[in-house]
């Protein structure tokens, strides 16, 4: 039995300044007219957690962010937040910090000042508030001199201080640019409604 392939990703213009692929071939062009059955599999995806990389979560979110409903909010949520606690994101970041495995600990901070932050409420994406949380609490920065100051980095022995501020500048600027490259999946913060 031979299966003919479908039409590649649609591309949609939007009303909005900005064009993305939709997840699937048979999600029509305007998610607004986007069936009950169609937007029931994208929620199952969230659900059973098929969807575990940044990229194609944002392109559920941007389709949901269209449809503005209620029950969409929840999947979304829970799936950002699988995706953050399930160590998908740090494996993401790993893949981009291959010389400098992006800091554990880092992320688990900034988990943390989410989670205690009152204002993250405005938005469904955990995601997204963990990697400003990241930047603009400098915490970088904090976790490579965390990790340069360790005796086990140094095999017991005592760097100098240009070993100590070498190894600092080269993971801040592999995990900056790795944290600013997930950034990068977002054109504008993104609100209550997802984007």
């Amino acid at each position: 039995m031979s299966r003919s392939a479908g039409p590649g990703p649609t591309t949609v213009s939007t009303t909005r300044p900005q064009q993305y692929q939709l997840v699937s071939p048979g999600t029509p062009a305007d998610p607004r007219s986007m069936s009950q059955n169609n937007k029931d599999q994208l929620v199952q995806s969230l659900r059973t957690h098929r969807v575990n990389t940044i990229t194609e979560l944002r392109r559920i979110e941007k389709i949901f962010a269209f449809l503005d409903s209620a029950e969409v909010t929840e999947p979304m949520t829970t799936a950002w937040a699988h995706y953050v606690n399930s160590n998908n994101l740090l494996n993401e970041l790993r893949g981009l910090t291959r010389t400098y495995p992006f800091s554990s600990e880092c992320l688990d901070e900034a988990k943390a000042m989410v989670v205690r932050d009152p204002s993250s409420t405005r938005s469904w994406n955990y995601c997204w508030l963990v990697l400003v949380k990241m930047e603009k609490e400098n915490l970088i920065m904090k976790h490579a001199r965390a990790l340069a100051s360790k005796a086990s980095t140094w095999g017991g022995r005592r760097p100098t201080k240009e070993e100590f501020d070498r190894l600092v500048n080269a993971c801040v600027a592999e995990w900056t640019r790795a944290l600013r490259q997930m950034l990068k999946h977002w054109d504008k913060p993104p609100s209550t409604t997802g984007n």
